[in-house]
């Protein structure tokens, strides 16, 4: 996946596109904007669930010191994390967050975070764990244990017509394509050593402009976000998927998940126990759904599942 991260290319209903406000860290009820009738409480028609007493003893104290978790989330990065039109983070990373939270009975704090500085930010200890549809990767694994959430490949968008005839990965080569910074795409594209011209720019949606200005000839990210940027940008008039019929699933289809730094073993195991949880009770199930990407859903909750190719 940024889920690049990032996943698979069956054909995503997403909804309509949401007002994507560049503001803010902490998400209301989290961090210092805690409510008082519990931590992490949902609005609307988020998903919710009760705390597991036995999984909050295994939080470590650190964590119940501070009395939540930091989570740090690249925002924008539709459907895994967006703000709605009342500045409030939605998507996949934000709520199945906050479910966490619920789950092991302390408040979350949803940070703002560029990709790719996450991992330093816990290395600093401003973060505690990174929920921005990261893949789990063997290079990654030297510094962070992942509680994985989802499988799936990455997927490949040109301009609407497909004026450069591109139909599989090969017809890449020889190309520019733009991919957000320190994603897992810009290390793919490089490795197929074809000549292709790897533009990596700061955000996702930077790199998304390139192609609609016709810097680059293709735009690659996480399946689950082409899918979505597709579908919404100019009411899907702007861009197409390119599905190669080789590579149903995606390609190079990669697991994506929690990212905690490799030290903090008490903390991953609380997470994946709470994940185990969320999977058994169909809450996690419920929040692939309302985000549109449960075709990437994983059975179980595992750690450091990410191998080498």
């Amino acid at each position: 996946m940024k889920l690049s991260k990032k996943t698979s290319f069956a054909l995503i209903a997403t909804g309509a596109a949401l007002a994507l406000l560049l503001s803010g860290c902490s998400g209301s009820g989290g961090g210092d904007n805690a409510k008082a009738d519990g931590p992490n409480v949902p609005t609307g028609d988020e998903i919710s669930t009760k705390a597991d007493p036995a999984l909050t003893k295994m939080l470590p104290d650190n964590i119940v010191k501070q009395g939540k978790i930091n989570i740090a989330v690249d925002i924008p990065f539709p459907p895994m994390a967006m703000y709605d039109k009342d500045n409030r983070e939605i998507g996949f990373d934000p709520e199945l967050g906050r479910l966490i939270g619920q789950k092991l009975g302390i408040d979350v704090s949803l940070n703002k975070q560029a990709f790719d500085s996450v991992i330093p930010s816990l290395q600093a200890k401003k973060n505690d764990i990174i929920m921005s549809g990261m893949n789990d990767t063997p290079e990654r694994q030297a510094t962070l244990s992942f509680v994985d959430y989802t499988h799936g490949g990455f997927a490949i968008a040109v301009k609407k017509g497909n004026p450069e005839k591109i139909t599989t990965q090969k017809d890449l080569c020889g190309k520019t394509v733009s991919v957000q910074k320190a994603t897992v795409q810009g290390d793919l594209l490089r490795a197929m050593d074809c000549g292709i011209n790897v533009m990596e720019l700061p955000a996702d949606l930077d790199a998304q402009t390139a192609l609609r200005a016709g810097k680059s000839q293709a735009y690659a990210a996480d399946a689950v976000v082409t899918e979505y940027v597709v579908a919404t940008t100019d009411k899907g008039n702007a861009f197409e998927i390119v599905r190669d019929p080789q590579n149903p699933a995606g390609f190079n289809p990669v697991y994506s998940g929690i990212g905690i730094l490799k030290g903090e073993t008490k903390l991953i195991e609380a997470v994946r126990q709470a994940m185990q949880e969320l999977i058994d009770e169909g809450t996690y199930q419920k929040v692939l759904e309302r985000n549109n990407i449960a075709a990437y859903a994983v059975d179980s909750a595992k750690v450091n599942q990410g191998k080498a190719s």
